[in-house]
């Protein structure tokens, strides 16, 4: 519980550290129209992502501690798509994660997210700030959010030799023939939150 509650609280401090350094410009001037309805965006979007990543984190250390970490891959493999679709299945939003190295191949980055996903890694090596990134598409705004691995993510994106358990790995291998999500260190982005939105009609006084 302890972990789970460190791992929410870690990744809402750090994108919120993100979206304020985003919100500000230069010499403190105020924020053009555009630049409202942006971070207006990026806002809603990171509420949809910190309670996804709620509701996903609390279900699988729930099936961790009730079924081990073997069993629980399960509980990615088939229920985390439901769960996170349930809790935008009455707006018009959607929302899914996708990686360069996806475990899941449906989870592949396209061309765009593979960009943004390059540059927030050369931005973390360079120990400057990742910051989200937003976009209007076909009448939708489109938002990104990078994911970090931590160190309860080491149990199945870590090291095969030494941080993944031999039964854990078979069960990945098992269910995941093709799986690129192993290798990772704790800190690294391993992939990103991409957050639809409809766009919303925005009064300009």
């Amino acid at each position: 519980m302890k972990t789970k509650i460190l791992l929410v609280l870690f990744l809402t401090a750090f994108l919120l550290s993100c979206l304020n350094k985003s919100n500000k410009t230069e010499e403190n001037t105020a924020l053009t129209p555009t630049q409202k309805e942006e971070v207006n965006y990026v806002a809603k979007g990171l509420e949809y992502v910190m309670n996804t990543q709620t509701l996903l984190g609390k279900n699988l250390m729930t099936a961790i501690q009730e079924k081990g970490t073997v069993n629980a891959i399960e509980f990615c493999n088939i229920e985390a798509m439901p769960l996170t679709d349930s809790l935008v299945k009455d707006i018009d939003v959607s929302i899914k994660r996708v990686s360069d190295q996806p475990r899941n191949p449906n989870n592949q980055a396209n061309e765009e997210e593979l960009a943004y996903i390059l540059k927030s890694k050369e931005a973390l090596k360079n120990e400057t700030k990742v910051l989200p990134f937003l976009k209007e598409q076909d009448g939708k705004m489109v938002s990104y959010y990078p994911i970090f691995t931590q160190s309860l993510c080491l149990q199945c994106h870590g090291n095969t030799d030494t941080q993944i358990q031999p039964e854990v790995l078979a069960k990945l291998n098992n269910l995941y023939p093709n799986d690129k999500a192993t290798g990772y260190g704790e800190g690294e982005i391993r992939g990103i939150w991409v957050v639809e939105m409809q766009k919303e009609k925005q009064s300009i006084n």
